[in-house]
């Protein structure tokens, strides 16, 4: 058989090959158009992580006011990814996904102007909502325009670009430092790199078309995205509104708080690496271990299903997560960090794989975004609470919260609808 929004033939006896010369130009150009919005979402992010230390020391904060400030950003991202996801049913996806890169961009751009905490909170809240919104507007372009078949890895391909993003946040990070000698206010240069994605709306405004799905979806009805419902499962939606919430609890509580354990003296609970040590320590576990847990979850979930790889992924991210707590040699450390990087962060890929299979396309953007980004708002309270915990009882015991946010993750998955094979509307 033959998807109409795509010239690639489908087996209907098994998994069709993934071919990127086979996709069509508009196919491609939407891959790279969400993967490069993704990634450069992770750079943007991940910088306030990366130097959540120094900020730490500049504005005499403690943990719970750091882990308040990323727990803003993530209320901040569940607003954002509603108002862009509804925007993105009513006006197109094309046209949202560059305007919350723009957002994004901008504002992390600002915190580098930040002369207080209430500053760096406000813009910390602002690019939030940009961060919200791109990847609902991403994750909609791309379902729309790639057949069933082949779409769990076209996903994978947009979801595995975090991990490069992270990755160059952090050779980012590493070369001012290295540059500025750690000088004080060097971490403002840091987030003045932040600006460099606004560029990439130019090309996605010129070059990435609207999915034909969504453009035969908006003509035939005048009403189209104006409402934002919802009328598909409300079960499945709560469902997978509860599951990402606690994936994503277990994923903020864990890798917001990885940069600064690393790099924390050992009599303040830390591991005392060194800002060096640190830098290829971040990329390794990207590479090694987002990236592919990212892209294979993608062929996993073609060829096994969306649910069984989701569940799967949750609950080994949970056993992984204690094993890492309690490491203490730097080999073991960065090994165990590889495992929990692989699958707490690889299930990510079958929330946007299996959002886009439940929801139609009048509504599927505002779908995504309650389901992402409420998510990623009520999983605000993993950054303070693993920041509170750790005052008390050190970080490695407190990263116990998100191995269990991890294993109740894996038990509501299993309520899921399975997916695999459904063509979109």
């Amino acid at each position: 058989m033959r998807d109409e929004a795509s010239p690639i033939s489908i087996k209907t006896n098994g998994p069709a090959a993934f071919s990127w010369r086979a996709a069509t130009t508009a196919q491609r150009r939407v891959v790279i158009a969400a993967a490069l919005g993704w990634m450069l979402d992770a750079f943007d992010v991940m910088l306030y992580s990366i130097v959540l230390a120094t900020l730490m020391r500049a504005f005499s904060m403690s943990r719970t006011t750091a882990g308040l400030l990323n727990a803003l950003t993530l209320v901040a991202s569940a607003m954002g990814g509603l108002g862009f996801g509804m925007l993105a049913d009513r006006y197109g996806r094309r046209r949202m996904l560059g305007a919350s890169i723009l957002v994004y961009s901008i504002f992390t751009f600002a915190c580098g102007l930040s002369t207080s905490i209430a500053m760096l909170a406000t813009f910390r809240f602002l690019l939030g909502l940009g961060m919200g919104g791109e990847w609902n507007t991403g994750a909609a372009l791309v379902a729309e325009t790639w057949p069933s078949a082949l779409r769990g890895r076209a996903l994978g391909i947009v979801q595995s670009s975090w991990a490069v993003g992270y990755a160059i946040s952090a050779v980012v990070a590493g070369a001012i430092f290295s540059y500025t000698g750690g000088a004080h206010g060097s971490w403002r240069w840091v987030f003045f790199a932040g600006i460099l994605p606004a560029v990439l709306v130019f090309w996605i405004q010129s070059h990435v078309p609207e999915p034909p799905l969504w453009e035969r979806a908006h003509a035939g009805s005048p009403n189209a995205g104006r409402r934002g419902k919802v009328p598909g499962s409300v079960k499945a939606l709560v469902v997978l509104t509860a599951t990402n919430t606690f994936g994503m609890f277990g994923w903020w509580g864990l890798f917001t708080w990885i940069p600064a354990y690393l790099v924390l003296p050992v009599s303040q609970g830390g591991r005392g690496f060194a800002a060096l040590s640190l830098t290829g320590f971040l990329v390794t576990v990207n590479l090694a271990g987002m990236l592919p847990g990212y892209l294979l979850f993608g062929a996993f979930a073609d060829r096994f299903g969306r649910k069984r790889t989701f569940a799967v992924y949750l609950a080994a991210a949970a056993a992984a997560v204690p094993l890492l707590a309690g490491a203490r040699e730097a080999g073991w450390i960065l090994v165990f960090a590889c495992v929990a990087a692989f699958f707490g962060t690889g299930f990510f890929t079958g929330s946007g794989i299996i959002g886009s299979e439940i929801f139609p396309t009048e509504s599927r953007a505002t779908a995504l975004g309650i389901s992402y980004n409420v998510a990623r708002g009520l999983s605000a309270l993993a950054p303070v609470t693993i920041g509170a915990l750790s005052e008390r009882h050190g970080l490695a015991w407190a990263f116990g919260a998100s191995a269990v946010a991890f294993a109740a993750a894996a038990c509501v998955a299993l309520l899921l609808p399975e997916t695999r094979g459904v063509e979109l509307a």
